[in-house]
């Protein structure tokens, strides 16, 4: 990826990593929040199997944002090192629906 293309503005690339960054800050909170909530899951006997799906969902979502984010930002070093347009990702409405679905299990096991 660095051998291709010209050198772009250092801002540009600086923008870029500070954006992987946030999304890994991201994914360390996804991955929190799945083990707290295992961790929990034990102390919730009736609600217990919910509790292990939602935290698997959050697990996941935490892999999932760090494999994009690695993703995305090669993608966007590319495409500036080129002067293509940037590209869009199909990350946030995913990691939307998994929050979603895990907000639908946590009011089950709270109502």
């Amino acid at each position: 990826m660095y051998g291709v293309g010209q050198e772009p503005d250092a801002r540009f690339t600086f923008a870029n990593e500070r954006t992987f960054l946030a999304w890994i800050r991201t994914s360390l909170g996804f991955l929190t929040a799945g083990l707290a909530l295992g961790a929990l899951a034990g102390y919730a006997p009736v609600a217990r199997s919910d509790a292990h799906l939602a935290a698997i969902v959050l697990t996941l979502c935490g892999v999932l944002c760090a494999g994009l984010a690695l993703l995305r930002w090669a993608r966007n070093e590319r495409a500036l090192r080129l002067s293509r347009p940037l590209s869009s990702t199909l990350a946030m409405p995913l990691l939307t629906l998994a929050l979603v679905a895990v907000a639908a299990i946590t009011l089950e096991i709270v109502l």
